[in-house]
């Protein structure tokens, strides 16, 4: 499979069970839109969440290992996409559960949600592979959920768009918390606390670097946030329902991404089985419900957009299959196109970079 203008190559984390071996690879054609080739890329333990480098050259991974967890470092070959093993850090305990490589693919950080901790690793930039964790945070507390909050739960870590921050999620203490990179030693700068028992899982950033949008899990709202990138501070400015007033079952919010020209947030709730979309007013950065489309599956973990933007890949993970939508750039809206593609647990999808 060579790349090619319309041919894109997609990843997808997994957990390893059932038929599960690992991280596959599949390819989607932007022409005759469809997703085909899906293939096993890697074999290794619970690689639920994968990160890929500006560049292309590195893939990322969580990796469970026996009674250890840690980060695995993959290279990834410009031709086809297949991945080559490079190193994993691994320490004693439960794996993480988010990734994220920065811009200059310097360091790796990690949030584990298990331990409630957060680790900064090192990259070589030489040949991609991972050091052991220069620094590793342990939080403290817990929250009003009693089953869901009983200690803290680290379940995002992603630097900031300027560089100079790494930004930290703890659904078990309802904090956003700033870090610094202070010669590979994390140091504290500031603290959110968000509603509590509202459980926020993950991030992502307004393309104008002054806002951000956070996606609870256990509430299942989408929260507007003001970032100042000078003091590393983030402000709540506006909270929204990902899921119709009148349905009651079992939610858990889950996946949160912005489109590079600022002007839609998606997010994806897992029960109600479905991705909400939102339009974003560009003076206040505050957001608009549009509709929810459904993810045709059980359990959407996550989804991405295309490098184009034109298309939109969901994963189910309890029913096993990824679903492909077009995207309307003028409304945000999305439209089905397939949704029989057979993948065992997915959990995280990833696009190379244009």
């Amino acid at each position: 499979m060579s790349k090619s203008s319309s041919s894109l190559t997609g990843y997808v984390g997994t957990y390893t069970k059932g038929d599960s071996v690992g991280i596959y690879r599949f390819s989607l054609d932007t022409e005759q839109p469809g997703i085909k080739d899906v293939q096993v890329a890697a074999k290794l333990g619970n690689p639920t969440y994968l990160t890929i480098s500006e560049d292309n050259r590195y893939l990322y991974s969580v990796i469970k290992d026996g009674e250890s967890g840690g980060v695995a470092a993959y290279s990834i070959s410009g031709e086809t996409g297949e991945l080559t093993y490079l190193n994993s850090q691994l320490t004693e305990g439960a794996s993480p559960c988010h990734v994220s490589v920065d811009n200059e693919n310097n360091h790796v950080v990690t949030a584990n949600y298990h331990k409630g901790t957060v680790e900064l690793y090192e990259v070589n930039s030489e040949n991609g592979m991972v050091a052991p964790a220069s620094s590793t945070i342990q939080h403290e507390g817990s929250g009003p959920n009693k089953e869901r909050q009983e200690k803290p739960h680290v379940h995002y870590s992603g630097f900031t768009p300027d560089g100079k921050y790494i930004a930290v999620i703890d659904l078990g203490i309802d904090k956003l918390i700033t870090y610094a990179n202070n010669g590979g030693v994390l140091e504290e700068v500031s603290c959110l606390s968000l509603t509590p028992g509202s459980g926020p899982r993950h991030l992502e950033f307004h393309p104008n670097g002054k806002h951000a949008y956070l996606m609870t899990e256990l509430s299942s709202e989408v929260i507007t946030l003001s970032y100042d990138s000078e003091s590393g501070t983030f402000e709540e400015i506006q909270s929204l329902s990902t899921i119709p007033a009148d349905f009651t079952e079992n939610n858990q919010g889950s996946a949160i991404h912005v489109t590079t020209d600022g002007r839609f947030v998606y997010v994806s709730n897992r029960g109600h089985n479905s991705i909400a979309v939102f339009s974003v007013n560009q003076e206040s950065g505050e957001l608009t419900f549009i509709e929810h489309t459904s993810t045709e599956g059980d359990w959407p973990r996550d989804f991405e957009l295309d490098p184009s933007e034109r298309f939109v890949v969901a994963s189910n993970q309890e029913s096993g299959n990824l679903v492909l939508y077009t995207r309307d750039e003028t409304t945000g809206k999305l439209t089905l196109i397939q949704s029989d593609i057979s993948v065992p647990f997915p959990v995280c999808v990833k696009f190379l970079n244009d």
